[in-house]
């Protein structure tokens, strides 16, 4: 906020400039400090202070543990079908099934995923979740220690929806514990938000 406040207007490219990293490490930082309005965007112009933000609010949204923020994991065991995988998908409202065996994360399944079967003629009744799940050697994951910010980050930087939370037990052994999502992160921003909001028309 201080190079906004100082160069201001300023692009994207400059800060990355000022501090020696890319605009797309910086993309999650600028997102959501618009998103609270304590940054104002302007198209081909560049960033604007908007003085109603507080250093308080900023360094609780970038240090607190997803752990905290967390939401119920959806999960299906390895051998659940196809069918069965996309009808959890619909009644849980969700875009992203975890699949599981022992408790032991080992894929994740999405729309896309589904889509591809179905398009593909292969009988979504038959076949097993396991055969068109992402793997767990590909899958982006979080630590239950983990920032908000990181989570983000991931979230941009791989360009997907949500984010398994884990724990840790061994080689290949990650615990699910919680997933973390693009609407978990805009609640929680919008939480923040209100919350500011409140404070400074009470001010």
């Amino acid at each position: 906020m201080d190079l906004v406040k100082k160069h201001e207007p300023v692009t994207g490219e400059q800060l990355g400039e000022y501090l020696d990293v890319s605009r797309a490490t910086l993309r999650p930082d600028l997102a959501i400090l618009t998103m609270l309005g304590i940054l104002v965007a302007k198209p081909k112009v560049g960033y604007f202070y908007n003085g109603k933000g507080v250093d308080l609010t900023i360094k609780e949204i970038f240090s607190i543990p997803v752990d905290e923020i967390k939401s119920r994991p959806i999960v299906v065991e390895e051998e659940t079908t196809v069918y069965d995988a996309a009808v959890t998908m619909f009644l849980e409202d969700i875009g992203t099934i975890f699949v599981v065996k022992d408790h032991y994360l080992k894929g994740v399944i999405s729309r896309k995923d589904l889509l591809k079967v179905t398009l593909s003629g292969n009988s979504a009744t038959t076949i097993p979740v396991s055969v068109i799940m992402t793997r767990l050697s590909k899958i982006v994951y979080c630590s239950k220690d983990d920032i908000f910010i990181d989570a983000v980050r991931k979230i941009v930087e791989y360009h997907i929806d949500c984010i398994p939370i884990v724990v840790e037990e061994g080689p290949d052994k990650l615990k699910i514990i919680g997933r973390i999502s693009k609407t978990n992160i805009s609640k929680y921003i919008l939480d923040v938000g209100n919350r500011e909001r409140g404070y400074y028309e009470k001010g």
